[in-house]
């Protein structure tokens, strides 16, 4: 009991200084949110120091976040933000108990990190990306001293029981109610801020209208879509379309202030496009399967949409542009974007012939700010971290021996071709279908060079071809299903795909870094002794499985 006594004394001493610290970083935030939504909300601290993080992280770091949390891993990163700072903000309560004038340091050393943070960021737009964090440091540390003095009864910076009051519960309660309300109240203010700052972003998005393409695409022929239950579709809905980047906020940029700047070593005619003068030329429609280098086998990182764009080996060669094959003396393109990420990718590859374009329309309609609006530039056969640069500002043409782009210095592969790969969408990991006929269905891939053959293997019995669906191209991804006559018990299914240069997909198995993953994907399912019914084999929620593969157009 004399623990229990001492523990609860020592609580109640601690208590409402770790809560006064934490009131006071809850006021920092709201003040800060304020000064981001007067100045810019990618200037917030919270922001600037996840990009900080980000940037300096190995790039097995940044490998686990994408494997563990997947497209939630920048609300992964601003949890923990957000946890280190409660932490801190508790300790730092505490300290000032006894020690007010160092618990204030605490919180305005944080502002500095934060501002330092904010200024060392690819796309800072001045020192007025400083005040964010500055300002929540200020109102931080005054919220800890206001606090404190209500906690302690003691002046300002002065340790507990210096004054001559005592502990004032209700005045401190009081206090605090106060210090919550005006955080809350500036962090509702700075939110509205930021979001009348994006209404001509939003605006301007709602009232483009995109022209027709001047080389659309053709029809996706009738089946290329299998009609089976948990495959991938053939089009990847823009809501479901994978998203991998750095940016912690999206950036929301009005269309008619967008420009480009296509300049140089080798560029002959410098020029800066608006996005009227991209939308005057002849536009391409084109079926494109794109594929994130952080995939795993198996993974969810890849998708196939209708893109519409502006061939962008036209514009290079407007400007004087020449690859190496035709005597350029440059082999990169870096292009940068809003954010202040870099991207290099090899010339010759952006001129040989294949779509690679700036993107401004995707699946019918201009691109959804989380993929780049108002442009984006895209290159089928390479990796995006190489190729699929959003919210494009600038292209600058240079050689892969002058300037390491951002996932280089990280130690990625400067150059990263897409690899054949195949992925098995059903049955699901640990299904349990029933007896009996089963549908095994999926895509495979390999951009610029298509998919010509699939086999199935059912755990360590020969490879049988699957049906594969009717060709779209080069550039997308393709169904397969094979039926499979399940016998009771557990089993291990696997996929591997051939591509158009006749090259079978790889069973060795590698991580994504330094140039996108290998292997064979696999999975294990269970089919029950039992002649009852059993779950679908999709999964739970998922509707009934068909033994007959149908097809339709799409």
């Amino acid at each position: 009991m004399r623990y229990v006594s001492s523990f609860r004394n020592t609580f109640s001493r601690v208590a409402p200084g770790a809560l006064a610290g934490l009131l006071a970083a809850f006021a920092a935030l709201g003040a800060a949110e304020l000064a981001a939504g007067a100045v810019r909300p990618a200037a917030g601290p919270v922001a600037v120091v996840g990009g900080a993080v980000v940037d300096l992280a190995p790039p097995t770091v940044k490998d686990f976040a994408v494997r563990t949390f997947g497209e939630d891993d920048k609300d992964a990163l601003r949890i923990g933000i957000l946890s280190l700072l409660a932490v801190s903000a508790a300790v730092l309560g505490v300290l000032s108990l006894r020690h007010p004038r160092a618990g204030a340091a605490g919180v305005l050393l944080f502002g500095a990190v934060g501002a330092a943070a904010a200024l060392s960021r690819p796309d800072a737009a001045g020192l007025g990306d400083a005040l964010p964090s500055l300002a929540g440091a200020a109102a931080g540390a005054a919220a800890l001293r206001f606090l404190i003095a209500r906690t302690t009864g003691a002046p300002p910076d002065q340790p507990a029981g210096s004054g001559p009051g005592g502990r004032d519960r209700r005045g401190f309660l009081t206090a605090a109610a106060a210090t919550a309300g005006a955080a809350a109240s500036a962090g509702a203010l700075g939110r509205l801020l930021a979001a009348r700052n994006g209404q001509d972003a939003t605006a301007s998005r709602n009232a483009l209208v995109l022209p027709r393409p001047a080389s659309p695409a053709p029809p996706v022929p009738a089946g290329a879509q299998l009609r089976v239950p948990g495959i991938s579709p053939f089009t990847t809905p823009n809501r479901d379309f994978y998203r991998v980047d750095t940016a912690l906020v999206v950036p929301r940029i009005d269309a008619a202030a967008w420009r480009l700047r296509i300049h140089g070593g080798g560029v002959a005619r410098p020029r800066t496009l608006t996005l009227g003068d991209l939308l005057a030329r002849p536009l391409v429609e084109r079926d494109i399967t794109l594929t994130c280098v952080s995939n795993e086998v198996g993974g969810p990182y890849t998708g196939t949409a209708r893109w519409l764009g502006v061939p962008l080996a036209d514009l290079l060669r407007e400007a004087g542009v020449r690859p190496p094959s035709r005597g350029g003396r440059y082999d990169q393109l870096v292009a940068r974007s809003a954010d202040g990420m870099t991207l290099g990718s090899p010339v010759e590859e952006l001129m040989d012939g294949r779509d690679a374009m700036l993107a401004v329309g995707m699946n019918g309609e201009p691109l959804p700010f989380d993929h780049g609006f108002p442009v984006r530039m895209l290159v089928p056969g390479l990796y995006g971290y190489v190729s699929a640069c959003k919210w494009i500002t600038d292209i600058e043409l240079t050689s892969f021996d002058a300037y390491d782009p951002y996932w280089v210095r990280r130690g990625w592969a400067r150059r990263a071709p897409v690899k054949t790969q195949s992925r098995i969408d059903t049955p699901k990991p640990f299904a349990r279908p029933a007896a009996g006929p089963v549908t095994v269905a999926g895509v495979a891939w390999a951009q610029r060079r298509g998919i010509t053959r699939v086999e199935v293997r059912v755990d360590d019995g020969p490879w049988q071809d699957a049906d594969l669906a009717a060709p779209t191209g080069a550039d997308t991804w393709r169904q397969w299903t094979y039926r499979w006559e399940a016998s009771p018990g557990g089993h291990t299914l696997t996929v591997r795909a051939t591509d158009g240069t006749g090259r079978v997909q790889t069973e060795e198995r590698t991580r994504t870094a330094p140039d996108g993953a290998s292997g064979r994907h696999s999975v294990f399912v269970t089919v029950p002794q039992t002649t009852g019914p059993a779950p679908s084999q999709a999964g739970p929620g998922a509707p009934p499985q068909t033994t007959d593969v149908l097809t339709n157009s799409h």
